[in-house]
């Protein structure tokens, strides 16, 4: 859960009557949300929903149709070294000309174009992001020959290079197995607390994560909510945003939803969870 402080800090993001489409279809709008340090948020809902497409306003990759958003109470722009991202997982190809080491340390100089470090600061620095996500034990590896989850390890390092304010996560699970999972999820879990790093998590399963979420921003239908977990992941909320009967259950921790429409194609069962 947040940091004692965070209730009271200054929003780190902030977005007010937030608003985006997609072609003729709106994929939400009059969005208020501001996103505190230290601050696990999980961002929910169907493909389509906007998900990623928020991660991309924040980015500077995209912009609002209608709205603003700001970062520290300044306009948003592409580049801004307040945020790390890491992406969906995507293995490299066998062959690719890279190792670990050189991949992480595409997230400590990468911003200098034509430029590589390669001096005593930049060694020490790539060497404690590695140790930092249990990755020093394959530093020297080929990174197409590393393990989706191994390779999941080193996009976090890269992300967390610049210490960053806001770290982006879109679907970071995305087909990694359960160990992978959890291991990921809390070197992600541990920034936000250890550094007071506001989180953004984009997934469509809640579960691995639910013991470190805040918030849940759900997006569904060109609407949202957002709210504590318990307070969101309800059978009348989700029938809302559905316009059609969902059923939640809490089971032991554990959140079970039943019934989404078929046009839907995300889970919150664990055991449900598709690639």
């Amino acid at each position: 859960m947040a940091n004692d402080g965070g209730a009271a800090a200054r929003p780190v993001v902030s977005l007010r009557s937030a608003s985006l489409s997609f072609g003729r279809r709106t994929l939400w709008h009059d969005l208020d949300l501001d996103i505190r340090p230290g601050e696990f948020l999980a961002v929910l809902g169907p493909n389509g929903s906007g998900k990623t497409s928020l991660l991309r306003v924040l980015l500077g990759l995209q912009e609002l149709d209608s709205g603003r958003a700001t970062v520290n109470g300044h306009a948003l722009h592409r580049g801004s070294r307040a945020f790390g991202y890491i992406p969906q997982q995507k293995s490299f190809a066998a062959e690719t000309p890279l190792r670990a080491r050189d991949l992480v340390g595409l997230g400590v100089d990468g911003h200098r174009w034509g430029f590589r470090g390669g001096g005593a600061t930049y060694r020490r620095t790539v060497d404690a992001l590695l140790e930092k996500v249990g990755a020093s034990s394959y530093a020297d590896a080929p990174v197409g020959r590393l393990s989706g989850g191994e390779q999941q390890r080193l996009r976090a390092a890269q992300a967390l290079a610049t210490d960053p304010q806001v770290l982006l996560c879109d679907e970071p699970l995305l087909s990694l197995d359960l160990h992978h999972q959890q291991a990921v999820s809390r070197l992600i879990n541990d920034q936000c607390r250890d550094h007071n790093t506001a989180v953004v998590f984009v997934t469509h399963e809640i579960n691995p994560i639910i013991d470190y979420v805040d918030r849940v921003l759900y997006l569904a239908g060109g609407q949202f909510r957002v709210g504590r977990p318990q307070d969101v992941m309800t059978s009348d909320v989700l029938s809302e945003l559905y316009n059609s009967r969902v059923d939640v259950i809490h089971n032991n921790g554990r959140i079970v939803v039943v019934g989404l429409p078929d046009a839907t194609t995300h889970h919150h069962h664990a055991e449900a969870a598709q690639p």
